[in-house]
């Protein structure tokens, strides 16, 4: 192999550990070393391709986040072409894109990640997060699938459906019947986001 393919290689196979590593451990819980591991390669090696773990786990963010994006931006493209007229079954398949590409509770693994970054970092990692996720989900609530509760704007209800996606992620919690599907699961959740738990009396 010429050496411009082997190091095209190894940065791939490098954003490929550290994608499995950060988004199922977390940013805090996940070194170098463990990447460079799982590569087979020595952490020296790994820093010639970048300059330190902040730097990988920013690369490993935008392509996540590109591939979010994009999902999403095919759901809300059928919405508008009429395609998908149910607001419920809209939003779940947005949810569906997300759970597709994030093995753990998205919020909680950016968020989590802030405190532990340099301040041009942070400042990277807000936008991003800004772009690829926050504005699908605002254009979304925007469209006329759905009807926000009078006062609630598109960028509140964006941030409380992602901060309220969590039992979606984790095995301990079954949303919904125990033999529903993980598609009934997000919709059961999805309903409760929309529309409550409770009555107005």
């Amino acid at each position: 192999m010429k050496r411009k393919e082997q190091l095209t290689h190894t940065h791939t196979a490098i954003l490929a550990a550290a994608r499995k590593a950060f988004l199922t451990q977390g940013y805090q819980a996940t070194s170098t070393r463990e990447i460079a591991r799982e590569v087979g390669i020595t952490q020296p090696a790994l820093y010639h391709h970048f300059s330190d773990k902040e730097a990988i786990f920013l690369a490993v963010v935008n392509e996540v986040g590109q591939e979010a994006k994009t999902g999403m931006e095919q759901v809300i493209a059928q919405v508008r072409a009429g395609e998908q007229t149910d607001g419920v079954e809209a939003l779940a398949a947005m949810t569906e894109v997300l759970l597709k590409v994030h093995p753990r509770d998205v919020f909680t693994v950016l968020h989590g990640s802030f405190r532990f970054l340099q301040p041009d970092n942070q400042g990277q990692l807000g936008r991003l997060f800004m772009v690829d996720y926050l504005h699908p989900l605002q254009a979304f609530f925007t469209l006329d699938v759905v009807t926000l509760q009078p006062g609630m704007n598109a960028q509140e209800a964006a941030n409380f459906y992602l901060t309220s996606l969590s039992p979606l992620f984790n095995n301990f919690h079954h949303v919904g019947p125990a033999d529903a599907s993980p598609h009934q699961q997000v919709v059961t959740l999805l309903r409760l986001i929309l529309f409550g738990i409770a009555v107005k009396k």
